[in-house]
Order: structure tokens, then sequence, then C-alpha cells
């Protein structure tokens, strides 16, 4: 695999960015990042999904017209994941006009090949969910996700024959035991596919819904906002022609939270082998973030805004904590004091640490110029081993989703440095004239261990990574490409600069 194509849902405009969305826009980032750096061509998209109902109600109650409201709040997100330093490569929006073009071509076909139909349907539609429901389906008789009783609606739509689609469906899944990950979520879709597969309503009639894409066949309705929503992806890589949608949409890795499964790993599919269009490559499925245990919820008041957290802590301590303290796919719980504790231990302590200590010692015993390095002892080959299996570990931990666990391969690392700075002491052979080669070689192999720390932290902590480069006067081009071997990637005499704070400790949660 030399190229990867890197998608996260696009969001909904119904609400403004918050955690959620940014673990998802993080741990993609993380993987984009790390992909560029092993180099592999990567493409990452992201956006904002901008039809529907729930659209046309937000707008409504801020007195907006649906365009106006969808411009500010995708907007929003943006300026959002630019704050945050998340280097997308595209930014779609489901109001962009070579999308409606996309959409209505895709129609068109599914169409042409028999799969759309028109009839009339009575069933339990959630305007929150966008969706009918069946009453097996209900919890008490309410919609399990928003907790309300659905309307009773019946009018004459037009369906998408996904239920042609089920057999071949199961065969693919069977087929690709890792086609969705992780597993739990894979037992979740054949779950759904144990019943019959119902057709889908693939539209809504205008004299109830305006504010979405026109079917290209009957101007009296408007697409349903999934069959126009899940297209994005396909859409924005059509848009680069087609030597790029074949080259990049069969590497397509789909990230989502676990409530859009459903769409993802049934409804998508089905629309695709319809459309007569390859299937992604993985669909790769994370839980929720609760607050303290609770659901996030603005009744509760407990809603985490992203910007806020990095304005306090700094973008990559915040990153750092939503990527170190959860596993991809489980649910995990936000608490400020653990971010706190995360920080001043594993980001201060280890980290941070390591980096001023060695400069100090470069700066105070060779003024800041790197010394020769002589023929290495056991404890110096065990450093180097360190990093050598930090790396593997971390390859690994990615391939698999494991960015915790990867980022505690990093530690292990960056832990062993600090071990080897208490027992080869050069603080205290520099008091010894006879001992300053060994003190210079042991100052170049920490050096080295700072260069390798940097671009094994640069995917999942930019900044960090960065400005560890920076005090070691190396390039950031250094990030990219195969990685120097041991001992050459710094040269004699090279000038260090002086140590900063690379985390300063957080003596308690503000108030």
């Amino acid at each position: 695999m030399d190229r990867t194509y890197l998608t996260t849902p696009i969001f909904y405009v119904n609400a403004e960015p918050h955690l959620g969305h940014t673990y998802t826009m993080v741990v993609v980032d993380t993987m984009a990042r790390y992909c560029r750096a092993r180099g592999l061509d990567t493409f990452f998209l992201t956006g904002t999904d901008e039809h529907g109902d729930k659209i046309a109600e937000a707008a409504g109650a801020t007195g907006e017209t649906p365009k106006a409201y969808a411009d500010r709040i995708s907007t929003l997100f943006r300026s959002t994941w630019d704050a945050l330093g998340i280097r997308y490569d595209h930014f779609i929006r489901t109001t962009d006009e070579h999308h409606r073009r996309f959409v209505q071509h895709v129609l068109d076909e599914v169409n042409r090949r028999g799969d759309i139909y028109f009839g009339e349907y009575g069933g339990l539609y959630c305007t929150g969910c966008e969706r009918f429901y069946l009453e097996k389906e209900l919890v008490d008789g309410k919609c399990p996700d928003h907790k309300i009783a659905p309307k009773l609606v019946k009018e004459e739509n037009y369906f998408f024959r996904m239920s042609r689609y089920q057999d071949r469906l199961l065969a693919h899944i069977e087929a690709h035991p890792d086609w969705i990950r992780p597993e739990r979520y894979r037992n979740e879709v054949l779950g759904f596919l144990r019943e019959p597969l119902e057709d889908l309503c693939i539209s809504r009639p205008k004299s109830r819904l305006e504010w979405g894409i026109d079917l290209p066949f009957d101007r009296n309705f408007v697409t349903y906002v999934w069959f126009d929503a899940l297209l994005n992806y396909t859409s924005a890589a059509a848009l680069r022609g087609e030597a790029f949608f074949d080259g990049f949409w069969p590497c397509a890795e789909h990230f989502i939270a676990k409530d859009i499964l459903k769409p993802h790993g049934v409804y998508w599919p089905t629309m695709l082998m319809a459309a007569g269009i390859p299937l992604y490559r993985h669909l790769n499925v994370h839980g929720y973030w609760t607050v303290e245990g609770d659901k996030m919820s603005k009744s509760l008041g407990n809603v985490i805004a992203p910007l806020a957290m990095t304005a306090r802590y700094g973008t990559d301590a915040f990153r750092y904590f939503l990527l170190r303290e959860s596993v991809f796919g489980l649910d995990a719980d936000f608490r400020e004091e653990t971010l706190v504790s995360r920080c001043n231990g594993d980001l201060a302590n280890n980290l941070g640490n390591l980096v001023s200590r060695t400069l100090s010692m470069v700066q105070r015993y060779f003024q800041g110029k790197l010394p020769e390095r002589s023929r290495p002892e056991p404890l110096d080959d065990e450093l180097e081993r360190a990093f050598t299996t930090a790396a593997s570990e971390i390859h690994e931990h990615m391939r698999n989703l494991g960015f915790n666990r990867a980022l505690e391969a990093l530690l292990r690392g960056t832990d062993r440095a600090n071990k080897y700075i208490a027992e080869t002491a050069p603080f205290t052979l520099a008091k010894q004239p006879a001992q300053m080669p060994r003190v210079g070689t042991i100052l170049r192999n920490l050096a080295e261990a700072l260069l390798h720390t940097a671009r094994l932290v640069a995917p999942f902590l930019p900044d960090t990574g960065g400005r560890i480069l920076d005090l070691l006067d190396v390039s950031p081009d250094r990030l990219a490409g195969p990685a120097p071997r041991w001992g050459e990637g710094l040269a004699t005499g090279h000038v260090l600069k002086a140590p900063v704070a690379l985390f300063p400790r957080i003596d308690a949660r503000p108030s």
C-alpha cells in the first residue's frame, strides 16, 4: 500500500464543534501525519453535512435561511480545525455545486439500473435522526437516541432497493473479517443483517422539506440526507479526476463514531454496490466520550469546547490526552484532573524533562556543541535498542488503531533515556577530566534519542515534534522519510540550542 485516503464523517451543522467531533479529527489527523511521515501518498478529507430537516429547523429558530445558517456553522467547524492545526487536504460541504451534481449523477445511475422505485410508506419518523423507525427499534415507544416518541408519517416517496444487496453485503463481510474494525462493530452490523433488510426511503416531498438536493428524475422531491451525505466520500475524490479516484478510492479508510454505524456499515456499501462503485477498504469505528461519567449535553452544561481546552493547556497536551486516555473503539471519559495528571506525569516529567536535561548538559559541559562519540558501551546499545523497539511497536499499534498503545511505546523509549541518564551519571563523571570523552558519548547518545523522539512523537504531538527539532537546530524536513541510522543523525560540532520547558507543570485544575 503506497497511498491512503482517510476520511472523517462530515459533521452535521446543527451543533458547534465539541469533544466528540474533535476526537475524530485528532485521530484522523494523527493517522494522516503518520502515513505521510512513512512516505505514503495521503489524502485527508473532512467537511460538513448541511441538508435535511434538522438544519431547516435550526435555521428557522435563528431567523436565518438554511444556506446562511449552514454557511455560518460550517465556517465555524473549519476555523476550529484550522486553529487546532488539523492538516486536512480537502473540506467538503454538501452544498458544494460539484457535490450536488455528483449526487444527482449517482441517483440517475442507480435509477437507470432499476434500483429505485416509487411507493407509499407509513412509518414512525424521528426528526432528530432523520429516519423512520420500526416499532421494535424503539425503547418504551421512544427513539433510543433522542428519547422522544417519533411521529407517524404517511406519504409517497422514492425507495432504494437496499434489500437486493443484503446477501452480497454479507458475503463481503465474511470474506473480509477486518473490513469493519474493531470486531465488536463488525458483529453489530452482522446483527443488523440477520433480519431481512427493508428498502430505504431516499426522498422527502418538497411539500414537507425543501432544503435538500433535488431528485434528478422528479423535482417535487429532495434527496434523503443520508443518500446525499454519504456520497461526499466519493464526490470529493471524483472532483480530482478519474486517475485520482481510481488510485485513492479503493484505499479509503473511514473513521466514524459508533452512533452512525448502520448508515456507514449497511446503507453506504449497498449504495456503492448499486452504483457500481468499489467498496472502501475499512470502516473504523470509535466509541463515545462522556464527561465525568455523564453524557455530554447542553442541558447539563458539560459540553467540552475544544478551543477552550487548548487555550488552557495547549494543543498538544489536549491531543495527548484524547489519544492516550482512550482505547479506539471503546467509550472514554473526559476528566480535567486526569488531563492535568497526564500532562504533569507523561509530558512534563518524562518527555519534557528528558529534553531539558539533555540540552542543559550539552550547554554546561560542551558549550552547546555536540562532542565526538567514542566506542559504545552496553548501556549505549540498550538505549539504541529501546528506540528501535519503540519505532517497531508504534508501527504495529498504528496498523491496529492502537493510538494509546503507540504512545505508551514512545514513552517507554523516553523513560529508558531518562533511566540512561541516571545509570550513566554524566553529571558525576564530568567532575573527572579524564571521563569527559565518556560524558561526550553519553550526551551524543541522548541527542540521538531526542532526534528519534521528535520523529516518533510528531504525528501525535506535531508542535512538540517541531519544537524538539528546533531545539536541536534541525530542519523540519527531517520528520519525513527514512529514519537516520543511530549515531548518524547529528554531526560532531553541531550546535544545539539552550533548553526551554516544553511542558511546564500545571499546579492544579483551574477553578
